[in-house]
């Protein structure tokens, strides 16, 4: 595959935004399209923006869907002071619903989906969030792309460049990566990471730290 085509969706958030920025910087990658509720403020000659309010209602912009090799799929919201049913309908329902639409439009398409470090897989633990986003990885690798992965990225550095990013980002991003080689990544990482699982692919659909930082090289 000699460049590709993704669509990102987060990049107002910090994930995304980190991903957009390495898809931009990398020669392998052509085009990004990001889907974003709001207007995200950044020019570059191969970004476009779709807007979407309701990520719900992406059916109605499937015209613009169509060609893409990838969705790396970085939206997201912390699960603290939401209920269970709450939470579950963003990062699950808004998710898998989302993961349809472009499952019917492009099933060649690798869609890779930011969850986190001790996402339950079994459903069933003490962490609401945990199991929340282990149901949403299950029910995703369950749907008809040609490739599937779940990133569960630990402490992230952020771009120098970027606008979104975290206080606690930036308080301890300086030294914790120092500290904690095995438990942290640069976003820089995790873009290309996410590039490669579509023009390599990798033996596993579930990436824990250790194995994003192998297929970031």
């Amino acid at each position: 595959m000699s460049s590709i085509k993704v669509i990102i969706t987060g990049a107002t958030g910090m994930v995304g935004e980190g991903v957009m920025l390495e898809c931009l910087q990398n020669p392998a990658v052509e085009e990004v399209l990001i889907i974003n509720r709001k207007h995200y403020d950044y020019q570059h000659p191969k970004l476009k923006e779709l807007l979407v309010p309701n990520f719900m209602e992406l059916e109605k912009y499937s015209e613009n869907l169509e060609q893409y090799d990838a969705c790396f799929y970085c939206a997201g919201v912390s699960s603290l002071g939401m209920s269970e049913a709450d939470y579950t309908k963003i990062t699950y329902d808004t998710t898998l619903h989302f993961a349809k639409v472009l499952a019917q439009k492009n099933p060649n398409m690798v869609f890779d989906y930011v969850t986190g470090s001790y996402t339950d897989s079994t459903e069933k633990g003490k962490l609401m969030w945990a199991r929340v986003k282990g149901k949403t990885e299950n029910d995703l690798m369950k749907l008809p792309f040609q490739g599937q992965y779940n990133f569960r990225p630990g402490f992230m550095k952020a771009f120098p460049e970027q606008k979104n990013v975290k206080t606690v980002f930036k308080v301890f991003g300086w030294f914790y990566p120092k500290l904690f080689p095995k438990s942290s990544l640069t976003l820089a990482e995790v873009g290309r990471a996410m590039i490669h699982s579509v023009t390599r692919t990798y033996p596993k659909q579930v990436l824990e730290i250790s194995d994003i930082k192998v297929l970031a090289k």
